[in-house]
């Protein structure tokens, strides 16, 4: 190694585990047995099975660690270092890749064989790292062969061939057919193309509860159009429909041709299914009780998750279906207790749920929409079934709204034509503190009754906001005022009291940061989605935000939502309720480095937005 460099890699050496314990003039001999290497983005550093004799220890960049079936085992960052489990001739059990372009020291085998010969310390620290690195590996193999649902392809899940009838089948020969082939369910298919599915719940709920006659074509009762799946769509996707919409059966189907079915027992043989068996016991719970005993097993399911590398918006997906269930239900054993509804109602959420973003930390955000005909007498029954469900999603570990943002709030329990005006207000006569309180109040989703009166307040949302510009332009200003915890220098700033205090804030400058840029973006347009990434996609597509910034942002927010919900699984595994405050010592160099560019990001597109609607002239 050149002598110029030498002092810059002593210093550096020092600051990083194992070395560190090495003297100055120890480093300083070490560091002229070193040289320097420069490794672009995607270059392989080790391949499985090849030979190696020399130690890299990373000087800037990342590299990947991979089993031999191509399994991660570790990201190895600023001073990690690799290929030690080498240097005794065996062959190489892991592929090592240049993550992004890299900066190694390399140092010879002879020379590392003399430091860890001279130093136990540091022969101890390497010889715990391989076998650190070995147990990963198997860890990850058995963690695979654990959670196969998240990998494993839908046409693999599929038993025998599709068993079907034509539309024209009566009822009574259909049910024949189901007994006769032993299947709970079949497909009514057209022209060799997926028309609708008939299922034993059908037979029970449309046939023998009303007494049809069964000599009814069998499309009286079929659901058209039904849910479906392709056959290389991952098992994760069908857990997630299924979840969604408390269905059973989902027709696997190649283009129009149906090929087959997946059902919940199919799934659920998968130990990763955890969630269609959560919402599966939702529905069987009689009180609260029980569902909260449901409920409770959540944070264990997201933990899972999490540990099998399952997307950020896969787990939120999964998260918010279960709250949605345990919602429907609590709403369901409320009619029961109360008695029938005194006027046709909406059940809506809002804010994260609303956006199929639900996380461990979400606390409760919904409301009531009533039909107009609702009569002052209608409002007790009304007010006890807002206290009924908001009670029993607090015992289900939902908080309450720290704003109140509840139905249990008579402001927030209102006829349609309140909520018309409610919104025109918003729109036409912004006041800074109203906006600030309204905006969770346009992600907003039905979830029990009468959806079409959140489509009515949607429409005239996205018909209206678009001209709504002082609206908007406050909507901006609070979306660019929440700035990312990030410092002049790159620095992370941290929270400065409290009792998260010295804790990385996620949630604030970085999460919800993203989410009030993109459904600023989104109202700017008058775009009709409601989840976040949706959301960026979309106003790239209509021009209010550069394709190339919009990539970023949305992988940026993926990524944030990542590293939270790595911390959430931590805290889970230690009997810790979740939050959004990370510490810095829980990140690794490749996180901290990968949240910086993440942060500047989101700053640089609020920089944007902030020019776009003029927010400097805003009051």
């Amino acid at each position: 190694m050149p002598d110029v460099e030498i002092p810059e890699v002593v210093d550096f050496l020092a600051q990083h585990a194992p070395w560190a314990v090495l003297s100055e003039a120890q480093l300083r001999a070490l560091a002229r047995r070193m040289s320097i290497r420069y490794a672009r983005r995607g270059t392989a550093l080790m391949t499985v099975g090849a030979p190696n004799d020399e130690v890299f220890v990373v000087r800037s960049g990342a590299v990947q660690v991979d089993d031999d079936s191509g399994r991660l085992v570790e990201r190895c960052a600023e001073g990690g270092s690799f290929g030690t489990t080498t240097l005794d001739g065996t062959r190489s059990r892991f592929a090592v890749t240049a993550l992004e372009d890299t900066l190694l020291l390399v140092l010879p085998a002879p020379a590392f064989r003399e430091v860890t010969a001279a130093h136990p310390a540091v022969d101890g620290y390497f010889s715990q790292q391989r076998a650190t690195r070995l147990r990963q590996a198997v860890e990850t193999v058995n963690l695979a062969q654990r959670d196969a649902a998240l990998q494993t392809r839908v046409g693999d899940l599929v038993r025998r061939p599709p068993v079907g009838t034509t539309a024209d089948t009566t009822i009574g020969d259909a049910a024949a057919i189901m007994a006769r082939e032993g299947v709970s369910s079949l497909l009514v298919v057209e022209a060799g193309r997926l028309v609708g599915i008939v299922t034993d719940r059908d037979l029970r709920n449309r046939v023998l509860a009303v007494r049809r006659d069964p000599t009814a074509p069998v499309a009286t009762i079929m659901t058209r159009d039904p849910v479906v799946a392709a056959p290389d769509d991952h098992a994760l996707d069908v857990v997630l429909r299924m979840t969604s919409r408390a269905i059973h059966h989902v027709p696997v189907v190649d283009g129009d041709e149906p090929v087959g079915m997946v059902t919940s027992s199919d799934v659920l043989r998968l130990e990763q299914a955890d969630p269609v068996s959560l919402v599966g016991e939702t529905a069987k719970q009689r009180d609260v009780d029980g569902l909260a005993r449901v409920a409770a097993r959540l944070p264990g399911v997201v933990e899972r998750l999490v540990a099998a590398d399952a997307s950020a918006d896969g787990v939120a997906r999964i998260v918010t279906a279960v709250g949605d269930a345990i919602t429907r239900k609590l709403l369901e054993l409320a009619e029961e207790s109360l008695g029938p509804a005194p006027a046709a109602y909406c059940w809506v959420v809002l804010g994260s749920q609303a956006r199929l973003e639900q996380g461990l930390a979400s606390d409760q955000d919904n409301a009531l929409i009533l039909s107009d005909d609702a009569g002052p007498e209608a409002a007790p029954w009304f007010a006890d079934l807002s206290r009924f469900v908001v009670d029993g999603l607090t015992r289900c570990g939902y908080p309450r709204c720290p704003g109140d943002v509840m139905a249990t709030n008579p402001a927030w329990r209102q006829p349609l034509a309140t909520w018309r005006r409610l919104f025109a207000q918003w729109l036409h006569v912004p006041v800074p503190e109203a906006v600030l309180r309204s905006a969770i109040f346009f992600d907003m989703r039905a979830v029990h009754g009468d959806a079409a009166v959140v489509r009515t307040l949607q429409g005239q949302v996205q018909a209206t906001a678009p001209q709504s510009t002082r609206f908007l332009a406050h909507l901006a200003k609070h979306a660019v005022g929440n700035e990312p915890p990030l410092g002049f220098f790159r620095g992370f700033v941290l929270e400065r009291r409290g009792e998260h205090r010295d804790t990385l804030d996620l949630k604030r400058g970085g999460v919800g940061a993203v989410v009030e840029i993109a459904r600023t973006l989104a109202l700017t347009r008058g775009l009709p989605q409601l989840g976040t990434s949706m959301r960026i996609t979309a106003a790239a597509g209509a021009g209010a935000i550069a394709p190339e910034s919009a990539a970023d942002l949305r992988d940026a927010y993926e990524y944030i939502r990542h590293v939270r919900l790595v911390h959430q699984a931590r805290q889970v595994r230690a009997g810790v309720a979740p939050d959004n405050f990370v510490p810095p010592a829980e990140l690794s160099g490749f996180d901290k480095r990968h949240l910086r560019d993440a942060f500047a990001v989101v700053r640089g597109v609020q920089h944007t937005l902030a020019q776009a609607h003029s927010v400097g002239f805003v009051s």
